[in-house]
């Protein structure tokens, strides 16, 4: 399997890090869509929604995730990628997708425990675990429609890269 593998769910999901460390396993190159756009525009998250809103940062997603798209690459879509039918069939087409599914609370847990400065402006402006059970709400129906493997992401990193490899049918030196 040489066609890109992309890593969807909610904030907190755990993208980055199975993404990674998924890589690291497969030899693959592995990419961030939001640490990309970071670096080719010099831009937070939080600023170019500040600058452009919503709409102008979800049109430089969409660009930066047919941009980086490659073979042999591991690839960590932002929380909402899902939200354009155009980025939910690209994915599909040009690769393999993975939905990293955890519930509400785990994901309110992770970001709770380990908040970052550059993280994304809440969506709602609610309380942590309020936001991620409304963002699933509206997201879980288009995680699913766009992954080709849906992976329990309430496990253990290294476990969670396990079940992605059993999901792939690839052979892996455990």
């Amino acid at each position: 399997m040489t066609q890109p593998i992309f890593m969807v769910g909610a904030r907190g999901a755990g993208k980055t890090t199975v993404g990674s460390e998924l890589a690291k396993v497969l030899g693959y190159k592995f990419v961030d869509t939001d640490l990309h756009l970071l670096r080719t525009s010099g831009l937070s998250v939080a600023d170019i929604v500040e600058r452009e809103g919503w709409e102008g940062f979800r049109r430089r997603e969409t660009e930066t995730l047919k941009a980086i798209c490659s073979p042999l690459t591991v690839i960590a879509t932002g929380g909402g990628v899902v939200l354009a039918q155009e980025n939910r069939d690209f994915m599909r087409e040009a690769g393999t997708v993975i939905y990293l599914r955890s519930p509400a609370s785990t994901l309110a847990n992770r970001l709770e425990d380990a908040p970052l400065e550059d993280q994304r402006p809440t969506l709602t402006g609610k309380p942590i675990t309020e936001e991620m059970t409304e963002v699933l709400n509206e997201r879980e129906a288009l995680y699913q429609q766009a992954a080709h493997h849906v992976v329990d992401g309430t496990q253990d990193p290294a476990d969670v890269v396990n079940a992605i490899m059993d999901a792939l049918a690839l052979p892996m030196a455990r």
